[in-house]
């Protein structure tokens, strides 16, 4: 592993946690050099597998408690359809965010009793589709709710919704944009109506904290005991998304990594931004607990008669929630192709990527784990050894597809591959453009080392 590594480090490295098909792949840069011959640069490589290892975590810790997990994939973390079949083979169920997200799951064969609809905007066409097809539709407002029983009173069967609480905030916290609040919930005239039933009540926060969705779950469950007493069939508390996951293998590394930012702000080391770029909001790419450790710590927490999982099998509710990024830990790997190496007038070397920068970022301002450096065997002479940064196709000066400073011992190559592991949760796709008339990256499902185009780009 360490030689697959030994071209590219960062100026204070990041490594990133590497899958056996990472390394793989990255031993035999030839390989990933004919497919972009073929499908252009840069390409989505995505292999559908660490899913099902993701999943189990999940469901494991809550197995452990005598309690019911309903898995649905965030399917607005990645566009590619194999992950949908992946699911669906899994047998969890698929969350989605638009109405062409839910055709195509329901084209693909998901039951609609195996689809939330969790969009943040719904328009008619789709709460139609929603009433039609029978999803469970997750309300966030009033005038969605109204529209849906106007589009679901012509049917025989009443449309099937989830309210979406907000609960609370912690003090200090920003109230959420999604949701009710719990005396909004209360006073919904609309729900005596025969045209909806009422199955569960949702919640989604931002951020990774367990102490902010125990105290949600303690306040769903007062919202769930209010509309079972007024007849409501109430099944199952859903919390949404935001389940952590760690990029890094090192705890040591990120935190030096933030250290030695701050020194640098302060001029007392070398740059290790892009003329000193001060990074925004980040994502933790480095936390502990995940998956299934974090989530057996809110189920394990107290609550007024018992602990989080207790209240919920005393009410007989299943818990259901919504992973994207952690359930894509592991599925993913960008690569894109060396086109020029250059210096700017006062030396800094810059390395142009055949890719933009909305093709492998999130609302993150960087992503912030070191790439690999993959040399085909058919390359161009490379530099010598070199620090510098890697930009993009967008005609813009700060066209950055990293701010980090990047070192490169054995120099860049035109042809070079520079291969971003762990791209699959969000970073695709949930920004991508094609501006310029550039056209979007390829997506590419890998298994057992043979690559096929996803049925996305057919």
């Amino acid at each position: 592993m360490s030689s697959i590594r030994a071209k590219c480090a960062g100026a204070v490295p990041l490594r990133a946690r590497l899958e056996p098909w990472h390394e793989d792949l990255a031993a035999r840069p030839e390989r990933i050099a004919d497919w972009m011959a073929a499908h252009g640069s840069p390409l989505n490589l995505i292999e559908p597998a660490p899913m099902g290892r993701n999943a189990a975590e999940l469901t494991q810790a809550a197995s452990a408690r005598g309690l019911d997990l309903r898995i649905f994939f965030a399917r607005k973390a990645n566009k590619a359809l194999a992950l949908v079949d992946e699911a669906m083979s899994l047998g969890l169920g698929v969350d989605v965010a638009s109405e062409q997200e839910l055709r195509q799951a329901l084209e693909r064969g998901v039951a609609a009793e195996d689809i939330v609809v969790t969009a943040a905007i719904k328009p008619r066409a789709l709460l139609e589709l929603c009433a039609e097809s029978g999803a469970v539709v997750v309300i966030d407002n009033t005038d969605e709710l109204r529209l849906l029983s106007e589009v679901a009173s012509p049917l025989l069967e009443p449309a099937r919704i989830a309210l979406r609480l907000a609960p609370t905030p912690h003090p200090g916290a920003v109230p959420t944009r999604f949701g009710m609040t719990a005396r909004e919930l209360a006073a919904l005239d609309e729900l005596s109506s025969g045209e909806l039933t009422v199955t569960g009540v949702h919640f989604h926060l931002d951020g990774y904290s367990a102490e902010q969705r125990v105290a949600a779950i303690g306040e769903s469950l007062g919202v769930a005991d209010f509309l079972r007493d007024r007849g409501h069939p109430l099944a199952f508390l859903d919390m949404g998304g935001g389940i952590p996951m760690s990029y890094l293998e090192s705890a040591a590394e990120w935190e030096s990594f933030w250290a030695e930012h701050e020194r640098a702000g302060r001029s007392d080391r070398a740059e290790v931004t892009f003329d000193g770029h001060a990074l925004g909001k980040t994502y933790p790419y480095h936390q502990a607990p995940i998956r299934g450790d974090w989530l057996g710590r809110i189920l394990d927490a107290q609550l007024a008669n018992g602990t989080v999982a207790q209240e919920l099998r005393a009410r007989g509710l299943e818990l259901r929630m919504e992973p994207g990024r952690a359930l894509l830990d592991g599925c993913g790997m960008t690569v894109a192709r060396v086109e020029f190496r250059k210096q700017r007038a006062d030396g800094t070397w810059l390395i142009g990527l055949a890719m933009n920068r909305t093709q492998m970022r999130s609302t993150s301002d960087d992503f912030l784990v070191d790439p690999l450096l993959l040399r085909p065997p058919a390359h161009g002479e490379p530099t010598a050894a070199i620090d510098g940064y890697l930009v993009g196709a967008y005609c813009v000066e700060r066209e950055l597809i990293s701010w980090r400073r990047f070192r490169f011992p054995a120099g860049v190559a035109v042809g070079d591959l520079v291969a971003f592991p762990n791209t699959a949760g969000y970073l695709m796709h949930i920004l991508e453009s094609a501006s310029h008339q550039i056209p979007l990256a390829r997506n590419l499902v890998v298994r057992d080392g043979e690559a096929s185009l996803d049925p996305i780009d057919s």
